[in-house]
């Protein structure tokens, strides 16, 4: 038993810079947290990568402590960049999965059909910066602009500025209130507004 405790200690150590790119990762996307085991593989890939970028700067550490004299590589060396190298392969991931940039150059490559967003919803709402309607369950219509909007459709709030309800005939500005916050339950469906407020502005 004192033997396993010591094995999962130290597998746990050599986990933990993966660990810490994954909770960098899913703290920065709305991307669902993964299952236990998920969670396991991905620590045990950004591991790996992250021991080869540390193999990197231990080569090239070496190389300059021959030209300039320093002090020689350790473990200690190797446990400070490897948190480093975890933090920043965090940030690195969550850019280019927030700004689906990769995934456009592989779409246009013809290698893939998706996106880099966690759904499509999330997608539609970063692509598409207007006005929004709500179709609400009890068949009322609200509109404003969105500031913030659940990250998936299952649960969250929309907190909508400038809102209205719209009937058949006409918009009625909700007066006196900065901002409305809706149970994104409580939505059916939602619309996206042509920019016709951009032309105006034009």
């Amino acid at each position: 038993m004192e033997t396993f405790a010591k094995d999962f200690v130290v597998l746990l150590q050599y986990l933990l810079p993966g660990f810490i790119t994954a909770w960098v990762f899913y703290s920065f996307t709305s991307f669902p947290k993964s299952s236990q085991f998920e969670r396991i593989v991905q620590a045990l890939i950004f591991t790996f990568l992250i021991q080869i970028l540390v193999f990197f700067v231990e080569v090239s550490f070496s190389f300059f402590s021959q030209q300039y004299p320093a002090s020689n590589w350790n473990k200690h060396y190797s446990s400070f960049f490897s948190v480093i190298i975890a933090v920043l392969l965090g940030v690195v991931f969550s850019y280019f999965t927030n700004n689906d940039k990769v995934h456009k150059k592989l779409r246009d490559w013809g290698i893939t059909k998706e996106t880099s967003y966690p759904s499509e919803w999330f997608g539609t709402f970063l692509k598409n910066i207007t006005y929004i309607v709500l179709h609400l369950k009890d068949e009322r219509r609200l509109y404003g602009w969105p500031i913030e909007w659940p990250s998936e459709p299952e649960r969250g709030h929309f907190v909508l500025e400038q809102a209205s309800w719209l009937d058949e005939e006409k918009e009625i500005p909700i007066t006196g209130v900065s901002a409305i916050m809706v149970d994104v339950r409580e939505v059916k469906w939602v619309e996206f507004m042509e920019k016709t407020w951009e032309r105006e502005n034009g």
